[in-house]
């Protein structure tokens, strides 16, 4: 079991920045600039990754229209699959290509394979990651064989039931591949906030030892901060250059300046995090002084008894602490005190 892996040049897992990853998809519509440019908004707006995903309508699905094979209940209703993968497919003439352009600017890419073909076809990539889709999660010999290439394997659950997420990690740990991640998924496009179940991502951790994090399909960046707080080590979006371009994907992705907003945020929560502390901060220090104490609020002469009416607590704190309010009264005075005199021991006989 590990707790954290290294992608690139990045350490993923507790104690470290969680890992973000632009998820490309299809928001490319078929034009190979426009998958570049989205290469460089995803680096621009600081994401740590981005990712494709590999298979062509025939290494995922057939030709086929009957019943079997057409979209019901989501966004793409209506739709054959195989067409709908028509449209979705990055071609795979365009990856290594699309690898060297990461590379040079610094950002890692890698991709989804969905059947052993792509699996071969991304090692001769030597992309630094696999990841396994929802739907594809089921496939144990597909993730036997991802495993067996050696690297970090990051899995999303959506759909998943117990029992399968446990056959998933046991197939990818048979093969000696240890270093993976689980990311909870809601498999809904988009996804409903109410359907996330963010709680679910601290449990993973607890029953699998393994990196966790989100694979978030909600509209908007809220569901991914409040992930990162949960402890997700791992936050993955799509992306588009604009939801105004048509697209399978376009409706639920992030644009650049979304993506930006969404990394900015993860970091502000991951500072504000911090640690277990119950000691004030050094600029706390600087105004501990406007704290309550105990004041002499009208004159007092030597002998006479301190009393709820010559003695209160106020602001600010350089007198005596508030918890000493009953023991002092009933004392009398060792000195004359003026009002607006914070009280000392001194001052009590």
């Amino acid at each position: 079991m590990s707790c954290c892996i290294k992608i690139g040049r990045r350490v993923i897992g507790s104690g470290h920045p969680a890992y973000i990853i632009a998820e490309i998809s299809a928001n490319h519509g078929h034009k190979f600039e426009k998958a570049v440019e989205i290469i460089g908004a995803a680096k621009d707006a600081g994401a740590d990754a981005v990712k494709l995903q590999t298979y062509t309508p025939d290494t995922i699905t057939i030709d086929c229209d009957n019943e079997y094979f057409m979209i019901k209940g989501t966004i793409w209703k209506g739709k054959n699959l195989y067409k709908l993968y028509g449209e979705a497919y990055t071609p795979w003439e365009w990856q290594p290509k699309l690898k060297k352009i990461a590379d040079k600017l610094k950002i890692d890419l890698f991709s989804t394979p969905f059947d052993p073909a792509s699996v071969d076809f991304l090692r001769k990539m030597n992309v630094p990651a696999f990841k396994v889709a929802s739907f594809e999660l089921v496939d144990i010999p597909l993730i036997r064989k991802i495993a067996r290439a050696g690297k970090p394997v990051i899995m999303s659950t959506g759909m998943a039931t117990m029992p399968e997420i446990c056959d998933a990690v046991k197939a990818a740990r048979a093969e000696g591949n240890n270093q993976l991640a689980l990311l909870k998924c809601t498999s809904e496009y988009p996804a409903d906030p109410n359907d996330m179940n963010l709680r679910t991502i601290p449990d993973m951790k607890r029953k699998f030892g393994t990196v966790v994090g989100l694979s978030d399909h909600t509209l908007g960046i809220a569901a991914s901060v409040a992930a990162v707080t949960l402890g997700a080590n791992i936050i993955e979006k799509h992306v588009t250059l604009s939801r105004k371009e048509p697209g399978p994907d376009s409706s639920f992705s992030l644009e650049p300046s979304e993506l930006e907003e969404l990394v900015k945020e993860i970091r502000t929560a991951e500072s504000a995090l911090g640690k277990v502390s119950y000691t004030f901060t050094s600029k706390e220090k600087a105004t501990r002084i406007f704290r309550r104490s105990l004041f002499v609020i009208k004159d007092i002469g030597k002998g006479e008894p301190f009393t709820g009416e010559n003695v209160r607590s106020i602001r600010p704190g350089h007198g005596l602490p508030p918890k000493y309010f009953d023991m002092v009264i009933g004392r009398k005075a060792s000195c004359s005190i003026s009002r607006g005199t914070p009280l000392s021991r001194k001052m009590i006989g």
